[in-house]
C-alpha cells in the first residue's frame, strides 16, 4: 500500500504530538469536548528543549545576545575619544572660569 502525502503529513503530526505530553493534555481536553485543533502540532516546536532549548534559555538569549559585541565596541570608542583627546575640559562648559566671556545678563 502506498501512502499519500496527505497521509504522511498526519503520521509525522501524530510522532511529534506523542513527544509532547502538554499538548496531548490539549488535545484530549478537547476532545472530550467534541472539539479539535488542527494547528496544535505547530506549537511543538515550543516543548522540544533540544532544538529550542528552554524559555529561560530562550530569554537569556534574545536579552543578552550582543552583549559582548556591544561592550567591545565601547570598549573602543572610550580608547578612540581618549587618543584623540574627545570630551576632555568640557565639564564646566566655560562658566566663570575667566575665559573672555562676560557674564553680563546671566541671572
Amino acid at each position: 500500500m502506498q501512502m499519500t502525502k496527505h497521509q504522511s503529513l498526519a503520521v509525522k503530526s501524530t510522532a511529534i504530538m506523542e513527544n509532547v505530553p502538554q499538548l496531548l493534555e490539549v488535545k484530549e481536553s478537547l476532545a472530550r469536548q467534541g472539539l479539535r485543533d488542527p494547528w496544535l502540532r505547530n506549537e511543538a516546536w515550543r516543548y522540544e528543549k533540544k532544538g529550542f532549548g528552554t524559555h529561560a534559555s530562550r530569554l537569556s538569549t534574545f536579552m543578552f545576545r550582543g552583549l559582548g559585541v556591544g561592550f567591545c565596541a565601547f570598549l573602543v570608542t572610550i580608547g578612540v575619544e581618549y587618543a584623540l583627546g574627545i570630551g576632555k575640559g568640557q565639564g564646566g562648559h566655560g562658566h566663570g572660569h575667566g575665559d573672555g566671556h562676560d557674564d553680563k545678563g546671566h541671572h
